[in-house]
């Protein structure tokens, strides 16, 4: 009888683990985020396959946050309330919206994502079929780890 291993958690000494590696790069496109309160980005894979990334920011030809000011800051609007006033498009929702854009296919597929999605996020990566979240830090929405918990997407901190 053979031993079940998952590939995504082996490491060798000299490579890094597929979490490891495509957190890595998660890190790395939060680098490219223009909002001022906090750097999110995001990659969807399957097949051990970067598919699409995403980061937060303005839509595409928008002034950025990081030139027009940020009107939550502002307004003092605390974390994760008032999605409307912010200009900017979540990394999930980018890296969703950019797939779609390039006709590249996300069913089956899974998020890597440095901040746990919000609800909003959340409901998007359901019906984008993606069956798997892993993410780095934590986002307090109890209504994003219920629909994810609902939809039997699993939500994997790591």
């Amino acid at each position: 009888m053979g031993v079940n291993v998952n590939i995504l958690d082996k490491k060798t000494a000299d490579r890094p683990s597929w979490h490891e590696y495509f957190m890595g790069i998660t890190e790395l496109v939060a680098g490219r985020a223009t909002c001022i309160r906090r750097k999110v980005g995001a990659i969807l894979v399957k097949d051990k396959r970067i598919l699409c990334s995403g980061y937060n920011g303005a839509p595409s030809g928008i002034a950025h946050c990081s030139e027009t000011g940020c009107l939550r800051e502002k307004l003092h609007v605390p974390s994760g309330e008032r999605h409307e006033l912010c200009r900017g498009v979540h990394a999930e929702q980018n890296a969703i919206v950019q797939a779609a854009y390039h006709g590249i296919s996300v069913k089956d597929s899974v998020l890597y994502c440095t901040n746990q999605p919000c609800s909003i996020c959340a409901k998007m990566i359901i019906n984008a079929g993606i069956k798997k979240v892993y993410f780095r830090n934590e986002y307090n929405d109890a209504m994003s780890e219920e629909m994810f918990s609902e939809a039997g997407i699993e939500l994997i901190k790591c």
